[in-house]
């Protein structure tokens, strides 16, 4: 039976949705290529993987009752540990199924047919695919030559039609971060009727850094309405276990957000798990510890090749590899190498890859010298 003419009479927001760039599995490369280890650095997972206190706990999680019970739809260990951690309410919180569960929520709670959003390009596709299925116009603000936020850009992008800013710090794809002060003066720009949307997924890995912003308490003294999204897919290792979680500025927007989210969206597996992980700070440090180092090996490998990666405040770099970076991805995966190559229009040549173990670093900088087009 055809779908044609149902599929026709959809909203034309989500028919021409662009599908979004999920990446590519390990087995799927080892099947397809023949080969026996597989360098996955297209998805900025953390390489140690999850802490030994949450694989002891996971271990011992084996009554089978409790996979007949629905999980606390409250989240409400989690939720006190978090708040007592950042001084913020417990009302103020919320969570996800991985922190894009909660964008999803957040632009169809808050957006709808011809709203404007400004965001910046490159982007995580998901701040603009979301958006744009709410029926929302996105306006993209490039990054500047030099691969940094061009902040000046976007607060002339800003107008009282601006219903939601979306903004990664540091960047998604890219790695870089806006200061305390760029920060001050790009919410100086946003009026009380727009909704500010900062994506911290890569927070700890910049926390420590020399000139990061404490984003909560300058959102906090903006007097804006804003919504600060958080993950436990990166520094914690739990990417297989989608959780995510997000301060809002009023318990009020958190309640909205709370209706339009599925009520039993954090399973209790990954409700216990996120907790243990929360608590364990010391493997969160040691992860970050290994990318940094990684990372400044990684760029000083790409610099003795001729690549110039953007600045980075995260696990991965961003570079311009002056060619087609999809082809060059596509050849890197018969070394077992898989890295991501960006798409967004003016971007082509351009790739992300992540900073993984000592040993995968290595192979995809072997794989990537192999593989290059001759100049």
């Amino acid at each position: 039976m055809s779908t044609t003419g149902f599929i026709d009479g959809m909203r034309a927001e989500v028919r021409n949705l662009p599908a979004y760039n999920a990446g590519l599995s390990s087995d799927l490369v080892r099947a397809r290529y023949g080969v026996t280890h597989v360098a996955k650095l297209g998805s900025n997972e953390n390489p140690r993987g999850a802490s030994a206190a949450v694989l002891a706990h996971l271990a011992r999680w084996t009554t089978a009752a409790s996979l007949s019970l629905y999980p606390d739809p409250s989240c409400s260990v989690l939720r006190t540990m978090i708040a007592e951690k950042l001084n913020v309410a417990p009302e103020q919180l919320l969570f996800g199924n991985g922190s894009e569960d909660l964008l999803a929520i957040a632009a169809h709670t808050f957006l709808g047919a011809g709203d404007e959003v400004v965001t910046v390009v490159p982007s995580f596709g998901l701040h603009i695919i979301y958006p744009q299925s709410a029926g929302a116009k996105v306006i993209t603000v490039p990054m500047r030559a030099d691969l940094e936020f061009d902040v000046d850009a976007l607060i002339a992008a800003i107008s009282p039609q601006t219903r939601m800013v979306i903004i990664s710090n540091p960047s998604n794809p890219v790695g870089c971060a806006m200061n305390a002060n760029e920060m001050r003066r790009l919410l100086s720009a946003v009026s009380p009727n727009t909704l500010v949307l900062w994506d911290e997924a890569y927070f700890e890995y910049a926390a420590g850094e020399h000139g990061y912003p404490d984003s909560l308490a300058i959102l906090r003294e903006s007097g804006l309405p804003w919504l600060l999204l958080r993950t436990f897919s990166k520094a914690y290792g739990l990417a297989g276990l989608r959780v995510g979680y997000g301060v809002a500025s009023a318990p009020e927007l958190a309640g909205l957000m709370d209706r339009v989210r599925t009520p039993f969206n954090i399973n209790q597996i990954a409700q216990e798990a996120a907790a243990v992980a929360f608590a364990d700070q010391a493997h969160v440090a040691a992860s970050v510890e290994d990318t940094r180092a990684g990372r400044t090996q990684m760029h000083a490998a790409l610099e003795a090749l001729g690549i110039s990666p953007a600045r980075s405040l995260a696990n991965f770099l961003f570079f311009d590899c002056g060619e087609d970076a999809a082809a060059l991805a596509a050849r890197m995966l018969a070394d077992g190498v898989i890295v991501k190559p960006w798409r967004e229009a003016g971007y082509e040549t351009c790739m992300r890859v992540s900073i993984g173990s000592a040993a995968d670093n290595a192979l995809f900088i072997e794989s990537f010298k192999r593989r290059r087009a001759s100049f």
